[in-house]
């Protein structure tokens, strides 16, 4: 086993470990406002995905031929902006009502999981009537498919840009957090919901936001997990999202930061242990919660868990 086999496993680890940190700091950034486990932030990701894909398809008229890098870029923006619309809706339509009755977090978690299966049953009816079928291949432009070779070790320009468009995103939501009003607002709200009521804040409009932007970040990760693999079906966003809310609790739920270092831990261990044992490859989608188990019998709240009395995000 040499270095540059081992130097293979950490890019390709880090890859996987980026999309999953994405869709986590959606969970965590709802978690610390609500204290709610969002678990339909899994298929809000195969949204993004699903109408990235359907953006395209418009653009090129379904041709899905020599895909311009503006016709992608446009196709995902739609795309973002739309996921956007969506998250926001799943707050306003499912949990706002809950939230103004204070029914009990069991009836939210329970609401949750009954939109991830809406979700998945629309766009499966979706993709078997209108696209023949439930699984389609993802295009993008050529250039994201090229290679770099570095010695003997094969590094896939997705490999190189996803990582580093996380940490860009990653800097942009604390910049957000600590530097904007309404991050501001988000924070405070997180710690004391009814004072900042008192105060004459509009919550809804704040929590709308924490919606609104965690289905962006999820919307990213599902164009970039449809890259990565290409191709999409209805129910790539289950697995997927399980695996982002481990990478939120192993990082320390309620810690942005932490969310992204779970993720990249959580991608690492999944492509590593299999590539240095690769006996064990039938277990890879299990080593994800082996680790989450692990995490919370040792250090409950995580690698950068949060004390919820005294801090926020």
């Amino acid at each position: 086993m040499d270095i540059s086999f081992i130097l293979q496993q950490v890019i390709n680890g880090f890859s996987l470990g980026s999309m999953y940190a994405l869709i986590a700091i959606g969970y965590t950034l709802v978690y610390g406002v609500l204290r709610l486990i969002n678990f339909a932030h899994g298929d809000i990701m195969m949204v993004g995905a699903f109408l990235a894909f359907i953006f395209l398809g418009i653009l090129t008229e379904w041709k899905f031929e020599h895909i311009t890098m503006s016709v992608f870029l446009t196709a995902v923006g739609l795309s973002i902006i739309f996921t956007s619309i969506i998250g926001v809706l799943t707050y306003v339509v499912a949990y706002k009502p809950l939230l103004d009755k204070n029914a009990p977090k069991i009836s939210l978690l329970i609401t949750a999981i009954g939109i991830s299966f809406f979700l998945e049953s629309l766009f499966n009816v979706i993709a078997n009537q209108y696209f023949g079928g439930s699984y389609q291949s993802f295009y993008f432009p050529e250039i994201f498919s090229k290679i770099i070779k570095i010695g003997n070790v094969t590094i896939p320009v997705l490999t190189i840009i996803v990582p580093v468009l996380t940490l860009l995103l990653l800097g942009l939501v604390l910049y957000i957090l600590y530097k904007t009003k309404i991050g501001i607002a988000i924070r405070a709200l997180a710690f004391d919901i009814q004072t900042v009521k008192l105060m004459g804040a509009d919550s809804n409009k704040i929590i709308a936001f924490v919606f609104a932007l965690g289905s962006a970040l999820a919307a990213i990760g599902g164009v970039s997990y449809a890259m990565v693999y290409p191709s999409i079906d209805p129910y790539m966003g289950m697995l997927v999202g399980l695996k982002a809310f481990a990478a939120a609790v192993v990082g320390g739920i309620g810690s942005v930061t932490g969310a992204v270092i779970g993720g990249f831990i959580l991608g690492f261990v999944e492509v590593a242990i299999p590539g240095f044992f690769p006996e064990l490859g039938g277990w890879k989608d299990a080593f994800a919660f082996i680790l989450l188990i692990f995490v919370l019998l040792f250090k409950p709240t995580g690698i950068m868990g949060i004390d919820f009395e005294r801090q926020r995000f």
